[in-house]
């Protein structure tokens, strides 16, 4: 735990110039929106099943009502397990989850080679290192978008298999 008036460990000393930077700005907008859509994901995700499971397991519960209230409260639940599956596979939460988390943590690599002057960054000044950096955040943010167009346009196709006259 850090003292008053003390920078916290997770705090760098960063150069004035380099947070000022498009590219220095960029990095650390696109990392915490990574970071937050996937955390948003995850927990849909997880929502959605445990919803799922909830459902599931009360059905042999419901079994046990009069038989007349057992079959609506048992096909309330398959509905319910139905409509959670449909929703979780409209949105492809697990996959963007795990995408997102992987460009979150893609960023936060780059972040510390830059930092650290390592890997691409080493023996160049800061104005190089910038440039770089910029290139290398644009094209890793890039690759993301690419790879969602590509989910995007596989879950059109399996709704399309699904459903042709729609």
């Amino acid at each position: 735990m850090t003292k008053p008036g003390q920078p916290d460990a997770n705090e760098l000393n960063i150069p004035e110039p380099v947070k000022m930077h498009p590219a220095w700005q960029r990095l650390e907008e696109q990392r915490k929106w990574y970071a937050a859509k996937s955390a948003s994901c995850k927990n849909r995700y997880q929502g959605l099943r445990i919803a799922q499971v909830a459902c599931a397991v009360m059905i042999p519960v419901f079994n046990l009502a009069e038989p007349s209230i057992a079959k609506w409260l048992t096909a309330l639940s398959g509905a319910a397990i139905a409509l959670l599956a449909g929703i979780e596979q409209i949105n492809q939460y697990s996959t963007l989850w795990t995408a997102y988390r992987s460009t979150a943590e893609r960023l936060k690599h780059e972040k510390s080679l830059f930092l650290s002057a390592a890997g691409p960054y080493r023996d160049q000044d800061e104005p190089a290192r910038l440039i770089l950096l910029a290139e290398r955040i644009e094209e890793q943010i890039s690759t993301e978008h690419a790879k969602w167009i590509n989910v995007t346009n596989q879950v059109a196709a399996q709704d399309k298999k699904q459903n042709p006259g729609a």
